[in-house]
This record gives C-alpha cells, structure tokens and sequence, in this order.
C-alpha cells in the first residue's frame, strides 16, 4: 500500500523550532515525527510513502535519500495552502488503488490491520479510525450504526449540535475512486468530502482505544514523547526511569534527551534536543529546548519553546511563550 501523509502546515505552533527544521523532521525518541505517524502500519504493508508538504520540502528529501528506512519517499508539493482535501487531491497522478492517509501530527496505538479486513469487507470507498473524547466540539464527529457504518459527519460541531462523542482520528484507509469527486482546488476533506460519502453509505468507521495524540503543540508534543517512552517505542537509546537518553544517561523526569547535551539543573517533562546545555541549579519544566541552546545557572523555564542555538542568560526567568 502507499501510504499519505498531510504535512503541508508550516508548524507555527511549534515555532521557533520549525523555523529551522520541518515538523515532520522534528525528532520523537529515535525517529523522526514523520516516521513516528507512519510506523503504525506494519513494514510489509508499506511500500511508498508519499508527503504531501509545502514547507521545507527539499530538508524532507535530503533527509529521506540518506535514512535508512523500509519505503520509498515521494514529496508531492504544495505550492500553496490547499487545505487537507486539496493536498490529497494533489497526490491523485502518483496514487493508485487502496492507500491510507494520515495527518501529519498523529501519534496513536491505532492497529491498521483490523481497519483493513473491515474496510474490505463493507466495500466502501473510506474508511476512518475513531477516537472517543468527552468534549468533541474541537473536531469531526461521526454517527455510526450497528455495523460501523458512518452514517453522518460533522466536523467542529456547535454544542447544540453533538451527536456523538466519537471523532475523526485522523488516519485514514481510502479508495483512489475518492479523487473523482475532489475538485482540483482548495477543499477539505472533512467539510466537503467526508459527509457525502457518509449520505451515500460509502464511509466506515473503527473505533480504537490505547492513546490517540495529535502532536502540533507543545503540551501534546510532550504527550507523544511521554507515550513513546512508556510503550516502548524506540528501538535506540535508553530508557532511564521514566526518561529516554539517546546515549548519555542525565537526572531527568518525564523527558527525552538527546545526545552530546550538558544538564548541571533539574529537567521535567521536556524534550531537549542534541548539544544543549542546563547550567546549575536551573530549572526547565514542560520546555522544549533546541539544539545547541544554552540555559543559564540559575534560570526558572516553564512551558518555553527554546530555540535551537538559544543563549539564556543566567537567573532568567520566564513562563510561557519563546525565546
């Protein structure tokens, strides 16, 4: 199966990181976010991956040439905001057959392989993964009869609106047929695609339990680490407590350290990526730090995004926001 995944957005919530580096190339424990959305499907049922993106793309394909992975990258770019239905459409000359789809940020437990014999066995043109939350006025929401067809969808519901607390989980298994009726134009999937298909009876839907995370934020991106760490998913570096060190262990809680990185304070649940230096006694709480970025002695960081070669002063404090 090829497999697409959405990775058009320039990460503006992830920024000042993703001002250097693509969010798909960001790195999750030993795998890039993009390889981290795709390993949910076994390696035999992927022979291409093909990244719907339009920031930083050429980082993306360098990337991609040297990695050692099981599937083939094809970037298909986005040379203006299409929105989910149209970069999928973009994709229509390359695609062929059953592929999934996937949006870009998607951390989750999902088991594609269930989806799949359901999918055949209804013969409909998509099927999605199904999540259930308490509040579903945040995303697409889906009715579902006995035998797991979709029979409405409504993305972002008014309050008076909910039918129903499963939601669109953002992965998808798809027919090529879904191209003939995706104008070549900016559209979307879940407001212009997804309920015609569920009028028709042409839309299933699988429910799945274990976690289901979108990773564009800081607080979901510590999430998807913290998950990771604690299902085990990383097939290099240490798991140290409830940490994970890519090689050199450090005193951390609920964190993911990467390599060649100094830590003379207190880290917790943070991601502080390659050559990044704490210095004493300071403290760095729900942050990311970027690569190469230095914290002064003494400093008080809680939920910073830190960018990648940062000098922070010493004593500095600050919560929130970037520096």
């Amino acid at each position: 199966m090829q497999v697409v995944v959405l990775a058009g957005g320039v990460g503006s919530r992830l920024r000042p990181w993703t001002n250097e580096t693509p969010k798909p190339l960001l790195p999750m424990l030993d795998l890039t976010l993009l390889e981290r959305v795709v390993e949910g499907i076994p390696s035999n049922l992927v022979d291409e991956v093909v990244v719907a993106g339009g920031y930083k793309i050429d980082q993306i394909k360098d990337y991609f040439k040297q990695a050692d992975v099981d599937f083939d990258v094809r970037i298909v770019p986005e040379t203006e905001p299409l929105g989910t239905g149209g970069a999928l459409g973009n994709c229509r000359d390359v695609i062929s057959g059953r592929f999934a789809c996937f949006n870009g940020d998607i951390v989750s437990s999902l088991d594609i392989e269930p989806m799949l014999a359901q999918h055949q066995k209804l013969g409909v043109t998509g099927s999605l993964a199904l999540w259930e939350v308490e509040d579903p006025t945040r995303f697409g929401i889906v009715g579902l009869d006995q035998d797991n067809r979709i029979t409405q969808f409504k993305e972002k519901p008014r309050p008076e609106e909910v039918f129903s607390n499963l939601i669109n989980a953002g992965s998808y298994i798809l027919e090529d047929e879904i191209f003939d009726m995706m104008p070549k134009t900016k559209h979307s999937l879940e407001r212009e695609i997804f309920p015609v298909l569920a009028e028709e009876g042409r839309l299933s839907g699988l429910p799945f339990e274990g976690y289901f995370i979108d990773a564009g934020t800081p607080s979901s991106w510590s999430e998807g680490v913290r998950t990771c760490i604690a299902e085990g998913r990383f097939s290099a570096g240490s798991k140290n407590g409830s940490s994970w060190f890519q090689n050199q262990v450090h005193q951390a809680t609920d964190s993911m350290i990467q390599s060649d990185c100094i830590i003379e304070g207190e880290v917790s649940n943070s991601t502080i990526l390659q050559g990044a230096r704490i210095g004493t006694n300071a403290k760095v709480i729900d942050c990311l730090v970027g690569r190469g970025a230095q914290i002064g002695a003494n400093s008080l960081l809680n939920a910073v995004i830190i960018g990648h070669g940062a000098i922070i002063p010493a004593g500095h404090i600050q919560t929130g926001g970037t520096f």
